[in-house]
């Protein structure tokens, strides 16, 4: 596989991801804002991953996309983010 075709598949896997998570927390919760800020910080680098994709700087665009994931893992992970059934995409249920 070459860096292009992961930088792709590592971008739309996070798309998909971003479709299922759902914030775990009530909205008057500290920790719903926490949850924002972790989608946030997902979609914040899968923009970043476009960019760099578009410009031809590929090791920058997996880079970004892998920290995309790594956002909406690690909050599955602390139970900030609810994964909605989908047991297969995060580290809590492997």
């Amino acid at each position: 596989m070459t860096i292009q075709e992961r930088c792709k598949r590592y971008m739309e896997m996070t798309k998909e991801a971003l479709e299922f998570v759902k914030i775990s927390p009530s909205k008057e919760s500290f920790l719903s804002k926490a949850a924002s800020d972790f989608i946030d910080m997902c979609n914040n680098y899968l923009n970043d991953a476009s960019y760099f994709y578009e410009k031809g700087d590929f090791e920058n665009s997996l880079a970004a996309s892998s920290y995309a994931y790594a956002w909406l893992d690690a909050g599955v992970r602390l139970g900030i983010l609810n994964a909605t059934g989908d047991y297969k995409r995060f580290t809590q249920y492997s």
